[in-house]
């Protein structure tokens, strides 16, 4: 399935850390949502296109964007205003 984002929105695959604290694997369940992640697609406003490309990595906040799951894996389409930085 191919995703095009509109306008000023961000298609992100979530970067999924493993949390393990000494020997204890903390559960999906209680593991924060990862606020990284890498750029799939980038909507149809010039300047975003300027600024983001695919395969860039970005940080974006705690509870942005709306979860869709394309091919069985998770994605964020995630607002411009969302996106903090970007990661070199």
């Amino acid at each position: 399935m191919n995703v095009q984002p509109l306008d000023e929105r961000v298609l992100v695959e979530p970067i999924e850390q493993e949390e393990k604290v000494g020997s204890i694997i903390i559960p999906d369940t209680a593991k924060e949502k990862p606020s990284m992640g890498n750029v799939i697609a980038v909507g149809t406003d010039e300047e975003l296109q300027k600024v983001l490309k695919v395969g860039d990595k970005v940080i974006y906040g705690k509870y942005a964007g709306d979860e869709i799951k394309i091919e069985g894996k998770k994605h964020l389409v995630i607002s411009r205003s969302d996106i903090l930085a970007k990661v070199n």
